[in-house]
């Protein structure tokens, strides 16, 4: 994924009921996580996709190193299967508020349709008898395609803007 692209001072304009849709999917995205519903989660993602958390410095620099990637479906559900039977925390819960989706470019050609976005993100982490506290924030960087009829994640890349995480990454963000 190119860091140039997402920096353009414009997006595109798109069709209402494109751009509705996608703010749906970003919807349903946040339900899913906010919701501990993984397994819904994953159903979010094309056949062929990826996720991945990275800090902003290096995904501006190019740099390869990422604090959670996940490069196919199958190290999707992998990560939930951790998360539901394998991995002991302190349980929290997470809260997604999610910014406007900005469209950066849009491919389409018989039937088929590709599209970059770029959609900002906070994440609050609750645990049980404290307050609230700012989690992660930072940006979304989407590839998505139509995969029957429907809108997924062929990528979707969670730039965070701290250099640091606090504690670690139990959950995706």
């Amino acid at each position: 994924m190119d860091a140039q692209c997402f920096n353009r001072p414009r997006s595109l304009s798109v069709e209402p009921a494109l751009l509705a849709e996608l703010s749906a999917l970003n919807a349903d995205y946040a339900a899913c996580l906010d919701g501990a519903r993984y397994a819904d989660w994953v159903e979010l993602f094309a056949a062929q996709c990826e996720y991945r958390l990275q800090p902003r410095e290096n995904f501006e620099q190019g740099l390869p190193l990422c604090t959670m990637a996940l490069e196919s479906r199958g190290m999707l559900h992998d990560r939930v299967y951790g998360i539901e039977h394998t991995l002991f925390h302190q349980p929290y819960h997470q809260r997604h508020v999610l910014g406007p989706v900005r469209v950066i470019s849009i491919e389409q050609a018989e039937g088929s349709l590709r599209l970059t976005a770029e959609t900002p993100y906070v994440v609050f982490r609750v645990r049980h008898g404290e307050l609230p506290e700012v989690f992660n924030v930072g940006r979304y960087l989407d590839e998505l395609v139509r995969e029957a009829g429907r809108l997924k994640f062929a990528s979707r890349w969670a730039i965070f803007d701290s250099e640091m995480v606090a504690n670690s990454i139990i959950y995706p963000v």
